[in-house]
């Protein structure tokens, strides 16, 4: 279901009435993330968001970036035991010890693929040769083959908290696919795939 704003355009019924997922809707979700600090940044919040609301993550987002050293990877990957436990107390976050373990695995994991390209080339490399075209809501689809690829190529690599769901989700939140409705006016904004 589609809403159409007071400003004339159409959202989705989830970016039409909370400011904030508006915002994020609007400006951030579907443009591409080409930068590592932010793509691991995305894969560990996707990583807390599953079984929650994603509004429920973007509320804490300040409060995770200061908990995860702005999500530097080289500062996570030496997080130990005691910042495990540190961050369990800390109200700010989602306090669930495997997520945050994984947010640590995942950083260290990410300083392994510079070896290799990088985390960007890597997960950039699983982009499909189309996009879907949604009309509906019923046609967004909540993983593809290259999801299940890239989560399957993603632990192999160490990563954790990376399903196929949820790296879909990744996908569609940093415009490696857009699934923007047809009648959004965010469809093909993100310069990745034409409208």
């Amino acid at each position: 279901m589609t809403v159409t704003g007071d400003d004339g355009l159409t959202r989705p019924q989830w970016a039409a009435t909370d400011e904030l997922l508006r915002d994020y809707y609007d400006n951030e979700w579907g443009m591409p993330v080409r930068d590592e600090t932010g793509l691991y940044e995305r894969i560990c919040l996707e990583g807390f968001q599953s079984g929650l609301s994603w509004v429920t993550i973007l509320r804490k987002r300040p409060a995770f970036r200061a908990a995860f050293a702005g999500f530097d990877a080289e500062l996570v990957a030496t997080f130990d035991e005691r910042d495990v436990e540190r961050l369990l107390g800390d109200a700010g976050i989602v306090r669930h010890r495997g997520k945050i373990r994984a947010a640590i695995t995942n950083a260290r994991a990410t300083l392994a693929l510079r070896d290799e390209g990088g985390l960007v080339d890597f997960v950039w490399a699983f982009r499909p040769s189309d996009t879907p075209r949604p009309q509906t809501y019923a046609d967004v689809p909540t993983s593809s083959q290259e999801s299940v690829a890239l989560s399957k190529a993603l632990r192999k690599k160490g990563f954790a908290f990376v399903g196929p769901t949820t790296m879909y989700a990744l996908m569609e939140a940093v415009g490696i696919v857009d699934t923007h409705l047809m009648v959004s006016h965010r469809r093909g904004s993100s310069g990745v795939w034409r409208a």
